[in-house]
């Protein structure tokens, strides 16, 4: 009898270290009433799980739950979208062999992740080629190069279907950068991507490769003093509250690409089917404009919350540029390959997309 109290405080010991040591045990998931459909999906036919691993606080990933409510409509009930925001079943990475198992259905993945299983993605990752809104709505007018791109997960049984966004990538910093010689000073968080992290050192900077979760803490901490990503992302996660300053670069877009298990789409009736791919389409053309006016919004926020901007010279962005070459001559080769079913050939794509918007 005289042992009970003590295995009682063992077990309570052992628990509580358990809760300490696993955050996402102890952590709240994400609640997502607010953006509960207005219809009982229960009558569905079809359910097709979709995932993010963003907040829908950006309009980029709010599209899908604007896919869920035309889905609905436009199918008379048949499909259920159930979008899954927040990393609910995951990274990136994990949820991408989820998606070619065909565990889940559908994907709002990153472009920065989206080359672990299509190589050709990463054209958009590059510096300075498709890095405005106007060079992006430009590639996507031009249905040869755009269907070429959004086919490059076809050989892993994956469908590409369009893209939503989240702004203009620069870099968000605790110290002023108006030059290249300050940037040198500073370390930048930058993604898990081999495309960010050639890029970061041909520029002779000080990247530090670092998972989004972690960036909180590193930031307070003083492990990185700069954040590369793009304005509304650092402004919509409070990123400013720490980082006062804010070096406009736009070398690259921050993008999302929806893509599909390719079985489960040919599963569908061809009718319910045209009608989902129409429905992903017309929100993400929809969605790519509301995010241009939400950076514009985040920036006029911004500069109330006092967040210092800068710009480096023209002289100094024409350097950066001719440093990014080699990140192109080092990728080339992965872009340019060709799978059995692809059914435009390029003899070399890259190129062809460069010509066309440059």
């Amino acid at each position: 009898m005289k042992l009970k109290p003590f295995v009682v405080f063992l077990i309570l010991l052992v628990a509580g270290s358990l809760i300490l040591a696993s955050p996402g045990l102890a952590k709240k998931k994400p609640s997502l009433d607010k953006w509960k459909p207005d219809f009982d999906p229960k009558g569905a036919k079809y359910r097709c799980i979709v995932s993010n691993v963003s907040t829908p606080g950006l309009v980029g990933v709010l599209a899908g739950f604007e896919i869920r409510d035309e889905v609905w409509k436009r199918t008379g009930g048949k499909v259920y979208v159930d979008f899954k925001p927040y990393s609910m079943l995951g990274g990136e990475v994990e949820v991408l062999n989820m998606l070619q198992m065909g565990a889940v259905q559908g994907m709002g993945v990153s472009s920065v992740a989206s080359t672990n299983l299509g190589p050709r993605f990463g054209v958009v990752n590059l510096p300075f080629l498709v890095n405005s809104f106007d060079k992006l709505e430009k590639f996507i007018s031009n249905e040869k190069l755009f269907s070429h791109f959004l086919n490059a997960m076809d050989h892993q049984g994956i469908t590409g279907l369009d893209i939503t966004g989240y702004g203009n990538y620069g870099w968000a910093t605790t110290v002023p950068v108006k030059t290249i010689a300050d940037a040198k000073t500073v370390k930048f968080r930058i993604a898990e991507a081999a495309v960010n992290q050639l890029s970061y050192r041909n520029w002779g900077f000080n990247p530090v490769s670092m998972p989004w979760p972690d960036v909180p803490v590193a930031l307070k901490q003083g492990v990185i003093t700069g954040l590369d990503h793009t304005l509304t992302v650092c402004n919509v996660t409070k990123k400013f509250e720490v980082a006062n300053y804010f070096t406009q670069i736009n070398y690259a877009q921050g993008l999302f690409i929806w893509i599909f298990n390719k079985a489960w789409l040919a599963s569908l009736p061809q009718d319910v089917r045209e009608a989902f791919v129409a429905s992903v389409h017309d929100v993400c053309a929809k969605s790519r404009q509301k995010t241009k006016a939400e950076e514009e919004a985040n920036i006029a926020k911004a500069k109330a919350a006092r967040v210092a901007f800068y710009k480096l010279s023209d002289a100094e962005m024409a350097v950066l540029k001719d440093q990014s070459s080699g990140t192109y001559e080092k990728y080339a080769p992965e872009i340019n390959k060709l799978y059995p079913g692809d059914t435009y050939k390029p003899a070399d794509y890259l190129k062809e997309v460069q010509d066309f918007l440059n």
